[in-house]
């Protein structure tokens, strides 16, 4: 078996209505990071100093040593930055969700204390804001066990989210095995939470931002103005907002980070972002928390054998009739590079039709002569598979008059005589008059073309035999 286990998917083209609380039109949820003091620092026992996400240009972490000017710029977020933005978001009376690193949290008791006075939600940022992408995943599991004691012990209760931001490929299975999350945010891939299915965990994922995020103060390419992020909010608030006003409601994240937003000058961006979105109605701003509530209501998750994840005996056991008398299609397909992408009708189509277009002709004239001839002799005697006898009947071709029948039998016999198979179509796109005229114009064609429109027509039959079965 070879599995790709990442998902271009998602909720696939019919994504579901979040149906958000009120009939929003879009859900904007606002992130701030506290991380200051639980950066990297020789005082929190590090190697180096921090060199991401501040006002120096090209940082470089110093080993061994303080960054006095790092540390400060650090500070300016914890001392300054925070109180303005708890002034303008109690002041809009707009509750956010803090990623709170949980030794930044525990040396800023006073800012703990105006969080849960303003029943924002506190979610956790990790242990330490410190890389984990090289870390053990022994270490990764500890250092997780150490932020949820630490930020329980802090806060007063345990975090029901999480985001690590500077997370390893290991980070989301570990954090869902902890067992304690309602969600986790280490993921920037929908605009809409969904369902991943760890173990025997059904884990909620809302996905969080790197481009509506001030982080971009600090980047290239990044902001430079205030104005800068406010015309990109907006922007994407204006699309999101019409997308729900035509029946797709979806989420807005919105990044922010003590240090960075919280300068006057760039701070000025958000105030207006935060008056734009209050001029207009239907708009529903929640702290993630509450976005995982209602999700988990709204949409709970449903446990279905997905084709990625069958043995071989079950997948042609599901698959095997789809191309008719044909099982070697699917046994074929099971090796292929399979994964959550082909979870769906189309998904398995495609890995079918693959196996079918590559095969040689004599394979594929065996696939098409194991049709049955359309409202022949195996029809009239019960003998036609369960899915060719719905698709028959589905165009009448099962309550023929004696004329009707004799004609289908005619041209039947023609038509196998000319190309050596029988006619094949997908009678479901039909009725019985236009088989018959297609039946008609087709016995003429000549061998190749005929083969070609045969295979073309095999493979929409196993289409919409797929999506009989599949989403």
């Amino acid at each position: 078996m070879h599995r790709y286990t990442r998902n271009m998917r998602g909720h696939g083209p019919s994504r579901p209505n979040a149906n958000w609380p009120g009939g929003a039109r879009v859900a904007v949820q606002f992130v701030l990071n506290y991380e200051e003091g639980g950066e990297n620092c020789v005082l929190h026992g590090d190697a180096a100093s921090e060199a991401f996400l501040s006002d120096i240009p090209g940082a470089a972490q110093w080993p061994g040593q303080r960054h006095w000017n790092m540390e400060s710029i650090y500070e300016y977020g914890a001392r300054a930055g925070f109180w303005r933005l708890h002034r303008l978001f109690t002041g809009a009376g707009i509750p956010v969700t803090i990623y709170g690193v949980a030794s930044a949290l525990a040396r800023s008791p006073e800012q703990v204390a105006a969080m849960k006075a303003a029943g924002w939600e506190i979610a956790s940022h990790g242990l330490k804001w410190v890389e984990h992408k090289d870390m053990p995943e022994a270490e990764e599991r500890a250092s997780i066990e150490a932020a949820v004691r630490l930020h329980t012990a802090v806060v007063g209760s345990r975090p029901r989210g999480w985001y690590t931001g500077r997370c390893s490929v290991n980070t989301v299975r570990l954090v869902a095995e902890e067992g304690g999350f309602d969600y986790i945010s280490d993921t920037y891939d929908d605009d809409l939470p969904y369902w991943i299915e760890a173990g025997d965990r059904d884990q909620l994922i809302i996905p969080y931002t790197l481009e509506a995020n001030d982080m971009r103060f600090a980047t290239a390419p990044g902001w430079v103005s205030g104005e800068d992020f406010f015309q990109y909010l907006k922007d994407a608030f204006d699309v999101l907002y019409a997308e729900g006003q035509s029946g797709r409601p979806a989420m807005m994240s919105v990044g922010l980070h003590c240090r960075l937003i919280g300068r006057p000058g760039k701070i000025a961006g958000l105030m207006r972002f935060i008056d734009y979105i209050q001029g207009h109605e239907d708009v529903w701003c929640p702290r993630r928390i509450d976005i995982a509530e209602h999700w988990a209501k709204a949409h709970p998750h449903r446990r279905w054998d997905r084709p990625s994840r069958m043995s071989k005996t079950e997948f042609v056991a599901k698959f095997g009739s789809i191309f008719e008398h044909s099982a070697w299609v699917a046994e074929r397909a099971h090796a292929l590079e399979l994964g959550p992408a082909h979870d769906c009708a189309a998904g398995i189509h495609n890995a079918l039709c693959r196996v079918f277009r590559t095969a040689s002709e004599k394979e594929r004239l065996g696939v098409l002569t194991a049709h049955p001839d359309l409202a022949g002799k195996l029809a009239k005697a019960k003998r036609l598979t369960a899915e060719s006898t719905h698709e028959q009947a589905s165009a009448g071709l099962d309550a023929l008059t004696d004329a009707e029948r004799a004609t289908f039998t005619q041209l039947n016999t023609q038509y196998v005589a000319r190309h050596g198979f029988p006619f094949i179509i997908a009678v479901r796109d039909h009725d019985k008059a236009a088989i018959a005229a297609a039946f008609r114009k087709r016995v003429g064609n000549d061998r190749d073309t005929e083969f070609a429109e045969a295979c073309r027509q095999v493979e929409r039959i196993a289409e919409l035999r797929l999506r009989d079965i599949l989403p």
